[in-house]
């Protein structure tokens, strides 16, 4: 349905990359979470950890704000927001 999911993690495990990260970054809501670790799946730098209901998290570190977890999230648990916003 979806294709291939499993991203693999790209060079941002070795350097922190996120600093360069433009305009907006992910919020995880952590209200409506089911687990299905899709967002785990498809980050392509493999910078999202959790491992149930409403515990996952990013590492702004090395998140480049691509979005593909936002738009996976089966239950919109995850928006993107302006990146130094306090949402």
């Amino acid at each position: 349905m979806f294709g291939p999911l499993i991203a693999k993690p790209g060079t941002a495990k070795n350097n922190k990359t996120g600093s360069w990260r433009i305009e907006v970054r992910p919020k995880f809501l952590q209200t409506n979470c089911i687990a299905c670790k899709m967002c785990v799946l498809v980050c392509p730098e493999g910078c999202i950890t959790g491992g149930e209901k409403n515990t996952y998290i990013c590492d702004y570190a090395f998140c480049k704000g691509c979005g593909s977890c936002a738009m996976i999230c089966p239950k919109k648990d995850i928006i993107m927001v302006k990146e130094g916003s306090r949402e």
